[in-house]
């Protein structure tokens, strides 16, 4: 019974080693590099929509900010004097983002 369990531990041993080597070879290969680059592509570009998305958040924010304390309607139509004059001094004061 002792030599069967050595047999099956050395086996399971190299069939693991095998697999092991035979990935890191597959990942030495043009193709395995190839695999990685567009990970990591893939990766970046999802880094750089989600960095576009919060500017866009960030803008649209500022945005209504802006014409709110200009008196302007969200359409674009607004009433000269009609800006809110607290709002107005808001905008020169230092916005939280720290943008001003």
């Amino acid at each position: 019974m002792g030599k069967l369990f050595w047999i099956a531990l050395g086996a399971t041993a190299g069939v693991l080693v095998v697999r092991r080597l035979t990935k890191a070879a597959e990942s030495l290969t043009p193709e395995g590099a190839a695999d990685r680059v567009a990970g990591g592509l893939r990766t970046l570009g999802d880094a750089v929509r989600e960095f576009t998305d919060e500017v866009r958040a960030g803008m649209a924010e500022r945005d209504a900010e802006l014409r709110y304390a200009l008196g302007i309607a969200p359409d674009g139509t607004g009433k000269p004097g009609v800006a809110d004059p607290d709002a107005v001094d808001d905008l020169f004061h230092k916005h939280p983002r720290g943008t001003f």
